[in-house]
């Protein structure tokens, strides 16, 4: 098959192709360190400031021992460390990548890290929804801390553990065919690189199929019931789930379309040829890393209680009198 044939290859093939590669960006990085670095301040402002006010308001209202409660402070954290790195990501698209092989390692690893561990707190969110509505009398451990505790330490560790590869392997690499000689942060073979995608992309297959499943059910029992307000929850974390699968799912198909590119006509592209397909990788790479900062507009917009925190820490803030009802608000189960 080509993929086996590549990866049997010599040494000078993975040259040729990275060659071209990297030629066939430096137009969409020309174009994209032009728009993307503004969308990125503005992702950027949004992001910390909304998933710092998300943990304040948990750490200022909240205990931990609940489960959902912990998934979503966990969520905040992994969004805040995908936040970290898109600055960065930024200065890359306008100068290059100029800060080193240390800094790039790091930063693959902490988009990584943020991509695997948002996936899994909501697939942990999703079934543990699943579960409060399928068996609500049942003891699920819900209000165990050490239970909590030590499923968020789990989704750590594992996306610590997949997101190695992206750390190991990434490297700066210069663009032998552009005069410039423009520095790129990239996997240091084409080889490592599919396998990431691919990795990536399986990771997010299982897990939005493992959602799809619980959300089948929710959504079934939920219209059955009919009691939106007992449900407001589901309708919360759903909304979060579906709009982190619109965000992800069409970077990751790109992603995954290119890299069957890439094998196809590994050896013969010349500059300009994959012009289209990098420039939809760029939108949809805007996209999937905005999402960070939705989840609090969400909390927001969706969540009462969250809204009502709010309010009293504005009140505060601003040294103003707040009705009683707003005091007594508590966020029992999640935002």
């Amino acid at each position: 098959s080509p993929l086996s044939d590549f990866f049997t290859d010599t040494p000078d093939y993975y040259a040729t192709s990275y060659d071209n590669e990297l030629c066939d960006r430096i137009e969409v990085m020309t174009v994209g360190s032009i728009a993307v670095p503004v969308f990125y301040s503005v992702v950027v402002v949004l992001s910390f400031i909304g998933n710092i006010l998300v943990i304040v308001i948990l750490a200022l209202f909240e205990n931990f021992k609940s489960l959902q409660n912990t998934f979503i402070l966990n969520l905040a954290l992994s969004d805040l460390m995908f936040t970290a790195g898109l600055p960065f990501w930024a200065y890359y698209l306008i100068w290059g990548w100029t800060l080193g092989d240390t800094m790039c390692k790091a930063v693959k690893f902490v988009f990584s890290a943020g991509f695997y561990s948002s996936t899994l707190f909501l697939m942990l969110m999703t079934i543990q929804r699943f579960l409060a509505v399928v068996r609500p009398l049942a003891d699920r451990g819900e209000n165990r801390p050490c239970l909590a505790g030590a499923l968020s330490i789990l989704v750590w560790i594992l996306s610590a553990s997949a997101s190695i590869p992206a750390l190991v392997h990434s490297k700066v690499m210069l663009d032998t065919e552009n005069e410039e000689e423009r520095p790129h942060c990239e996997f240091d073979t084409i080889e490592m690189k599919h396998a990431i995608i691919y990795l990536q992309n399986t990771i997010f297959l299982i897990s939005f199929a493992i959602m799809g499943f619980c959300y089948g059910n929710i959504l079934r029992i939920v219209l059955v019931a009919r009691k939106s307000r007992k449900h407001r929850t589901v309708i919360l974390i759903f909304i979060i789930v579906m709009v982190f699968f619109i965000g992800w799912a069409p970077y990751n198909i790109i992603l995954y379309v290119t890299a069957i590119n890439e094998v196809k006509d590994i050896g013969i592209n010349e500059c300009g040829s994959n012009d289209a397909l990098y420039y939809a990788l760029l939108v949809c790479e805007m996209l999937a890393f905005s999402h960070c900062c939705l989840n609090p507009i969400f909390y927001a917009f969706v969540g009462v209680k969250f809204r009502n925190h709010f309010k009293v820490i504005l009140h505060k803030l601003l040294h103003t009198p707040l009705r009683r009802n707003s005091r007594r608000t508590r966020m029992t189960t999640s935002l």
